[in-house]
């Protein structure tokens, strides 16, 4: 699954993320440093690894929750997630897919100066991937079910209110340093001790901003692990 998701079977060439590439380089789709014509994420096969190997920790320790990440892309980490919990026939816990579908939030002059610095959203072209095709995605792998739930929307909004929780992993992908806020002020104290946050875009200024500074406000001390020199993890400790 991680080699397919990558597409690293069919080498499909990037479209240029990183700057221009001549073709399929396989250093580059491994470290997700480039960004795929068809592959079904752009994370690369070592961050896929991870989310793997932290889903497998969590069923085999029991810890109790639900599985979440915040911007999808075309559904791939997702995917990734579902086929997990198929391959060992857990019927119990959901993978919820949270994305607005319509790319980041533009940023304006209430936003977050490291987030108008960035302005991300200049590339919502790319980033932006409909709802519907991120479904047909899971149902060409034969995994979109009632296990399968999508929070369609801004972060702001939906995160909330929503019925997700407990959660087991929480996989964070929204680049900017708002998203990033968001999500951990909503999720994080859903988590299950012994549960794990990843964070994809740690290398991004704004979003390890938030990082910190939330980690910082609620006492958060376990140690940040490096995945690919991009992203990280932690897992919450079991006293809380």
């Amino acid at each position: 699954m991680e080699r397919i998701l990558a597409n690293v079977i069919y080498e499909d060439a990037p479209v240029g993320w990183y700057g221009d590439l001549d073709g399929y380089d396989r250093a580059s789709r491994s470290a997700g440093r480039d960004l795929p014509t068809t592959a079904h994420t752009m994370v690369g096969t070592k961050r896929l690894k991870n989310v793997r190997s932290c889903v497998e920790q969590v069923l085999r320790d029991g810890v109790p929750g639900d599985l979440v990440e915040t911007g999808v892309w075309r559904g791939g980490v997702c995917i990734l997630m579902r086929a997990v919990l198929e391959a060992y026939g857990v019927r119990d816990r959901c993978v919820w897919v949270a994305d607005s579908f319509e790319g980041v939030p533009v940023a304006h002059s209430g936003s977050h100066p490291l987030d108008q610095e960035m302005a991300l959203h200049r590339i919502n072209q790319v980033l932006s991937v409909p709802r519907a095709e991120v479904a047909e995605n899971f149902s060409r792998y034969g995994l979109l079910d009632d296990q399968v739930r999508f929070l369609e929307g801004w972060f702001a909004d939906t995160l909330p209110h929503a019925p997700a929780g407990p959660l087991a992993v929480v996989r964070l992908d929204g680049d900017l340093y708002e998203s990033t806020t968001d999500a951990l002020t909503h999720l994080y104290p859903r988590l299950s001790p012994g549960g794990f946050v990843i964070i994809d875009d740690y290398d991004i200024e704004p979003c390890r901003k938030a990082v910190e500074e939330y980690r910082d406000r609620h006492g958060i001390d376990e140690p940040v692990q490096d995945i690919d020199g991009h992203g990280v993890y932690w897992r919450r400790a079991e006293h809380g």
